[in-house]
């Protein structure tokens, strides 16, 4: 299911009447430069489509700046430059807002969805890097005939400065 303009994860979750059933798990899907990347839903507390971005000066790298949301202050991250991915597509227009305890952040998307997927969909990821490396990506999910990378939140956070 894709997110339509000026719809928020609160009203696919209202509208989306998949049984999750125990073998299966509710995940968004991003596309990240390209790439397709998951993340669990229990995570996601909203989707909306960003007017205008405020630079914030001497922020991280990641952190692009800041959107106002009904009055919060979310700080949004291009994960692009992080994952090594392209950076030249300038059409970001959803920040899908993910949230790990009190640290939030919206991560900059084309069109988000919400899957939900079965355990065997899961594959393991492949080892890479130091054997005490905290890889952004914990496993791989086939999507139909798409293969995303599992994003682990907590070390998303951390990776942007906010964790």
């Amino acid at each position: 299911m894709e997110v339509q303009q000026g719809q928020t994860t609160q009203g696919l979750l209202e509208t989306d009447h998949q049984s999750t059933g125990t073998n299966a798990s509710r995940m968004c899907l991003i596309t990240v430069g390209g790439e397709l990347f998951a993340m669990d839903l229990g995570h996601v507390s909203e989707v909306f489509e960003v007017d205008s971005i405020t630079p914030v000066p001497g922020a991280p790298s990641t952190l692009i700046g800041v959107a106002n949301l009904r009055g919060a202050v979310i700080p949004l991250a291009d994960l692009r430059p992080s994952l090594g991915l392209s950076s030249t597509d300038s059409s970001l227009k959803y920040a899908v807002v993910v949230r790990h305890g009190s640290q939030q952040i919206g991560i900059l998307d084309t069109v988000p969805e919400i899957r939900t997927v079965r355990q065997d969909e899961f594959l393991a990821a492949p080892a890479q890097g130091t054997p005490n490396a905290q890889p952004l990506v914990s496993a791989l999910l086939r999507v139909e005939e798409r293969m995303s990378g599992v994003m682990e939140v907590p070390r998303l956070l951390t990776s942007v400065g906010l964790g």
